[in-house]
């Protein structure tokens, strides 16, 4: 994560663009567009300033995700690199919701497995046998991706500095536990109104969503930030994005794991 010469006060800035575009629902051109060698360093301190302007209105930490993990989607955003973004509390929604689409800009909804963390994990030194040891459960969930960048016109840059490209998430009732599913293996199927829009494998993530938990834990640790007990982690996408609006419906299968219902009024 190189960092540039940027300062504070542009990354306040920037971040500061990218809550207003957030509270308005008003899409802002790529920060690429003006800063074409945007490092990841000065993309992440962006990140936490627009997720600090959101915590001074109110909302708290409750997890993390793991964005950009699986091709379907790398291809759909020529992104060929992970990233990782703060879930908020005001983000959450229980399985069976309806969420009004115009509080959101251009949502696509992305299939994937939660890990409910029992036991902070702290890298460096994160593989997979610690990720399922430190998971209570894991769970079916959707994500519904949005982006404040407009026509989702973005590089790793843009997605980072948005909170990798961050929307709201539900979350299933139905929990088992880790060692109980293999997790590289089960199947996911997503019908949309009723029609298949969707089938992948846990695999997708990273080769195994555990090792998508690792690689965030392990770059969480150069950063000295822990995953912590009590956290949910999402895990990323198993297959390609699928865009929603008002009066679509959701609903997806995990086998082994349960399944997650959502629609937007």
């Amino acid at each position: 994560m190189n960092a540039t010469d940027m300062t504070p006060a542009q990354h306040a800035a920037l971040g500061d663009a990218l809550y207003a575009a957030w509270l308005e629902r008003m899409p802002i051109a790529p920060l690429t567009s003006r800063l074409p060698e945007l490092a990841l360093a000065d993309a992440y301190r962006i990140q936490q300033h627009y997720i600090a302007r959101r915590m001074a209105a109110g909302a708290v930490v409750v997890g993390k995700k793991i964005g950009v993990t699986s091709k379907a989607v790398q291809d759909m955003l020529d992104v060929r690199q992970p990233d990782f973004g703060m879930l908020l509390s005001d983000m959450q929604y229980a399985s069976g919701a309806a969420i009004a689409a115009n509080t959101l800009i251009q949502p696509r909804a992305e299939g994937e497995i939660a890990f409910y963390l029992h036991r902070d994990l702290r890298g460096p030194g994160v593989d997979r046998a610690a990720v399922l040891e430190a998971t209570e459960a894991v769970g079916a969930c959707f994500e519904i991706v949005d982006s404040r960048i407009r026509d989702w016109a973005i590089r790793i840059g843009d997605t980072v500095a948005d909170n990798a490209s961050s929307g709201v998430y539900v979350l299933g009732s139905e929990r088992v536990a880790p060692h109980d599913v293999d997790l590289g293996a089960c199947r996911m199927r997503i019908e949309k109104n009723g029609v298949n829009a969707g089938e992948g494998v846990g695999a997708a993530a990273l080769g195994h969503p555990a090792d998508a938990v690792a690689w965030l834990a392990n770059t969480l640790g150069e950063l000295g930030m822990p995953l912590l007990a009590g956290e949910v982690v999402l895990s990323g996408a198993l297959a390609a994005l699928i865009p929603v609006g008002a009066g679509d419906r959701l609903s997806m299968r995990i086998e082994g794991i349960g399944g997650c219902e959502v629609s937007f009024v």
